[in-house]
């Protein structure tokens, strides 16, 4: 159901809890005080009702039904128009799931449109019906009690990416071939956490400049500024994961040149041995050619051959083998080959 939960407060208690949204606008003219209307992806309808009843901008009201809205904060007329972009870590997959969620604060009204699974808005409505005394100062406390649950909800996606950025400097030097997805997958998270949190600290200060023209109590003025110093540290957080994993992509570059490097040492290393084998065998074999071919020559017995008939022929025919053997060796020596 679209409606999550719906609820009329006065002087800090519940005291309606409607079915519907009719049933809503209806005990808020019967009670009075506020109403905080809770709704999970809610159809075009039910915003268009909430615009007519409440006098919503319509731009709000379309961005509210779309949603893939970057985190901000508009004021028009006397309506507050806030988007935040929750976040929450999945153990199981390792990874960061971004959602978002929309919240409407007027005169006698607040409305928290969620369309993710985070941050939990009943675990926001129960703390504040536990402190009626912080509820009883109307719709903003709703707001900064929504704030700062989603700021909350930062700290484990922070440790949990932490632990992701520890566990690729192990990988780094490993010579896992798969960190290098993982380094830009994790930059990716980094910087999609940064467009989420980053922009919390304008949305604030901009809060604060209106608690004097909206009268805003003094207790969520200090609420607010708690949310505020939460909100720069978890930017300083991101912003030095951000450093840490340009740092390992370096790191990583660097580590793969090197293995490149050893890599071609180990090539040309290899090619420069092999040529030495060469060498040797064609030097041995250029010292049997030679008397390879005299021998050859002289075995082919022709008449007119007077070498044949030489008393000294074969003594001659073997030193001339062994001669040129012996000079080609020399000179193979000399140039390294052998």
């Amino acid at each position: 159901m679209p409606v999550v939960d719906n609820a009329i407060y006065l002087g800090g208690h519940r005291v309606a809890t409607p079915g519907s949204l009719d049933e809503t606008f209806e005990a808020l003219v019967e009670h009075g005080g506020f109403a905080w209307i809770v709704l999970y992806r809610p159809t075009d309808q039910e915003l268009d009702s909430l615009a007519r009843e409440f006098d919503l901008h319509h731009l709000a009201i379309e961005d509210a039904g779309k949603g893939h809205q970057r985190a901000k904060l508009e004021r028009h007329g006397e309506t507050l128009f806030v988007v935040l972009r929750p976040a929450r870590y999945l153990d199981d997959v390792e990874r960061v799931e971004f959602g978002e969620l929309h919240v409407f604060i007027g005169r006698n009204f607040a409305i928290t449109i969620r369309h993710a699974e985070s941050p939990d808005l009943g675990r926001v409505r129960r703390r504040l019906e536990r402190t009626p005394e912080l509820l009883a100062k109307g719709q903003e406390a709703v707001l900064y009690a929504v704030l700062d649950e989603v700021v909350d909800e930062y700290s484990p996606v922070l440790a949990g990416l932490e632990n992701d950025i520890d566990e690729i400097e192990e990988q780094l030097f490993d010579g896992d071939p798969a960190v290098t997805r993982r380094i830009y997958d994790l930059a990716s998270e980094v910087m999609e956490l940064q467009r989420a949190t980053n922009p919390l600290q304008d949305m604030i200060t901009a809060l604060q400049r209106g608690f004097e023209k909206y009268g805003v109590d003094p207790e969520l003025q200090h609420y607010l500024r708690d949310v505020l110093d939460h909100s720069i540290r978890i930017s300083e957080r991101g912003e030095s994961f951000r450093a840490l994993l340009q740092n390992a992509m370096q790191v990583h570059a660097t580590l793969v040149a090197q293995r490149q490097n050893d890599e071609m040492r180990l090539l040309s290393e290899t090619n420069i041995a092999q040529s030495e084998e060469v060498k040797k065998i064609s030097g041995w074999a250029a010292i049997i050619f030679a008397p390879t071919l005299i021998g050859t020559v002289y075995g082919m017995n022709f008449r007119n051959m007077p070498e044949l008939y030489w008393e000294y022929g074969y003594a001659f025919a073997l030193l001339l083998m062994v001669g040129f053997g012996v000079a080609l060796y020399v000179i193979f020596k000399r140039r390294n080959w052998l």
